[in-house]
């Protein structure tokens, strides 16, 4: 990076929304179409500091939205993923024992082992060994920009974790024994989804804003493969907008989220169709559908209804 690049980098400084419109025309701005009760709860999550939780199907775009809030806001975007088994070891921090291990024989070679015993055991528990995890790094973080942290789908970690998550949510602390005590200069941005594999229970709820994300309505899917791809024709992009809504009525397995529908409209384009018909939906439909059974359903039963409603769009 040269100079002028870090000049541009130090003069950048977020400026902390007015309103909802605020939020609704900066997420617009990098490529993200929110509607007014997500631009809503966004401002608050914002201004209150308090952590935005997301639930609603794979693929509405949750997980989007906190990499989008990190290019606004000019912070680090941080990803937790959770999955069946994490432990809090693996989400806050880790001592580095291979590390460690060398720095040992390093000083037993040295003969200084034998008679700095005591020092040696503090440089091993020292920060050059500590590994942060996205948990820790997100609260010991540069104070001059939030982070924003993604704790992304919760509801595959058991309830042991979830306790842990109330814990550091609630004051953005953590006590490494070696250490000390760690708290947050300046909280970051939390944003925690959830699929609704189970529910998330009651408490870690209450600790955030909550709110529900929907499938967006056909005008504004329109609206955002327009944004996304703008060589595609905007007749086409109404005709899979509307397929797509058609489909998520049909109660698959699978619902296709609005990543599949960009998926089908590049693809589309790239084949250089002009609309969508029966052989061009049945041929491309592995771009939008990922379950056999869910094609098996729509090939079987959904052709005629899905043609008919593209056919009005």
């Amino acid at each position: 990076m040269g100079d002028d690049d870090n000049a541009v980098a130090l003069a950048f400084v977020f400026e902390a929304p007015t309103c909802s419109d605020d939020v609704s025309a900066a997420l617009s701005a990098h490529g993200y179409l929110p509607d007014e009760g997500l631009s809503t709860v966004v401002y608050l999550s914002v201004t209150m500091e308090r952590p935005l939780f997301l639930e609603g199907d794979a693929g509405v775009g949750k997980t989007e939205l906190a990499k989008v809030l990190a290019a606004w806001t000019g912070g680090e975007f941080i990803r937790l993923q959770c999955y069946e088994g994490i432990d809090a070891a693996q989400a806050l921090y880790e001592w580095d024992y291979t590390r460690q291990l060398l720095h040992l024989r390093t000083a037993e070679a040295a003969g200084r082992a034998a008679v700095d015993a005591e020092a040696i055991e503090d440089e091993l528990y020292s920060e050059r060994f500590l590994i942060r995890r996205p948990l820790l790094r997100a609260i010991d973080h540069d104070e001059s920009t939030s982070a924003v942290l993604l704790i992304d789908e919760v509801d595959r970690a058991d309830d042991e974790f979830e306790a842990f998550l109330l814990e550091v949510l609630s004051d953005f602390t953590v006590t490494v024994p070696e250490l000390g005590t760690i708290t947050a200069g300046r909280p970051p941005l939390v944003v925690v989804t959830s699929n609704r594999t189970r529910d998330v229970h009651d408490a870690l709820k209450r600790r955030c804003l909550y709110h529900w994300v929907s499938h967006p309505s056909v005008d504004r899917e329109v609206e955002i493969v327009k944004l996304k791809l703008p060589d595609v024709d905007g007749a086409l992009a109404r005709q899979v907008a509307v397929a797509v809504a058609a489909m998520r009525e049909m109660r698959l397995y699978k619902p296709p989220g609005v990543a599949e529908t960009i998926d089908w409209a590049t693809a589309l384009g790239r084949l250089g169709a002009a609309e969508l018909d029966s052989a061009m939906l049945e041929s491309t439909l592995g771009t939008v559908l990922k379950y056999r059974e869910d094609q098996q359903r729509v090939t079987s039963v959904g052709m005629e209804m899905i043609m008919a409603a593209a056919a009005e769009a």
